[in-house]
């Protein structure tokens, strides 16, 4: 599979006329290479592919890296790579530029004696499209986070602080498999609800009061994402009418999802419902995101996507609704768009759950 993903960019590289590539970010260069450690670059020409490291990792490089010419730089990484740049003779280099940061950016600058030029996500936009293996990964993290939410289903009671719950979380899922966590998980109770990216607080959870879970974990590389809300004791009438609206938007924008549809139509189809059962107002994100080797990636599904879906991307279905002062609701499953439409790869039970 790597070897295919560095003939792939340097097809790429050709047809956007791109002599040399740095890859200096650990998600598109361990794409790329197959490495699995960090502090690290590669190099690539059309003829010439080089990972460029230091004694800590070059035995790994080895292991790991392969159809690359490991070298050393010897602690001095900006330096080193100028030399490279200059025996190979490449009047152009191609970096990550919103990878880099701008100190990096001027060190590079300074010592190249070439033109130093942005990429424009060469990398990411063939990381949108997933291969079996990515596949395989992503699915296995999205298992993991089902059998969590299982487990948390029998662990959470009122009385619990909302970080209990969320090393809870954390410690099941590695003990799965995962390698850490997708994101810093969402554990949100009662009025903290409303809040779409609650982090865990110390407030007690109580009866009468949503819970919302949003987490994911990291699986050989690959993210998981999921949202599930749940409610602590009996529910209000009202409580049960905007839990009931989210999932419907939800399962109305889930069916929608198919190759050439554009995302902000599948966005438009939950947000138009939300509209119009009088919570539009409260629906402030889009409906959903890429999922990779980043939780959140290409292409976006919101309401100004140009973004076109297409067999192989895995993307996120999550409206929520967010009432101030009440609390919140979202609903959230990980989806890999097929040639026939769409599988869901998240399989908890979305129906209203009460402990």
């Amino acid at each position: 599979m790597v070897q295919n993903r560095l003939n792939t960019l340097r097809e790429k590289m050709e047809k956007k006329a791109v002599d040399g590539v740095l890859l200096w970010g650990d998600m598109n260069r361990n794409y790329i290479t197959g490495f699995t450690g960090d502090e690290s670059c590669a190099i690539i020409t059309k003829d010439k592919s080089i990972f460029i490291t230091d004694s800590r990792f070059t035995e790994q490089a080895k292991l790991e890296v392969k159809d690359f010419e490991i070298l050393d730089h010897k602690g001095d990484f900006v330096g080193f790579i100028a030399n490279l740049i200059k025996e190979v003779n490449l009047n152009k280099l191609y970096f990550e530029e919103d990878i880099l940061s701008y100190s990096q950016y001027v060190k590079f600058k300074d010592a190249l004696e070439c033109e130093f030029l942005p990429l424009e996500g060469l990398v990411e936009e063939m990381r949108i499209i997933k291969d079996e293996d990515e596949i395989a990964n992503i699915t296995k993290a999205a298992d993991i986070a089902d059998k969590a939410f299982d487990h948390m289903l029998q662990f959470i009671q009122a009385g619990m602080k909302e970080t209990d719950i969320a090393l809870e979380l954390e410690f099941f899922m590695k003990k799965q498999g995962a390698s850490d966590l997708s994101f810093t998980s969402i554990v949100a109770s009662g009025v903290r609800s409303s809040l779409p990216h609650g982090a865990a607080s110390e407030k007690t959870i109580k009866e009468s009061e949503f819970l919302t879970l949003d987490f994911g974990c990291v699986y050989n590389g690959y993210c998981s994402d999921m949202t599930r809300t749940i409610v602590i004791g009996e529910p209000t009438e009202e409580m049960i009418n905007i839990y009931n609206t989210v999932k419907e938007a939800q399962e109305l924008a889930l069916v929608e999802i198919a190759p050439g549809i554009k995302c902000s139509e599948v966005d438009k189809i939950a947000r138009e419902y939300i509209t119009n059962k009088g919570y539009g107002k409260y629906f402030g994100h889009g409906l959903g995101h890429g999922v990779g080797r980043e939780v959140h990636e290409a292409p976006r599904l919101s309401p100004k996507s140009e973004a076109i879906l297409e067999t192989g991307m895995v993307v996120t279905d999550e409206p929520g609704i967010y009432v101030p002062n009440l609390g919140g609701v979202r609903i959230e499953d990980l989806v890999l768009v097929t040639k026939d439409g769409y599988k869901v790869l998240s399989k908890s039970p979305k129906e209203l759950i009460c402990i």
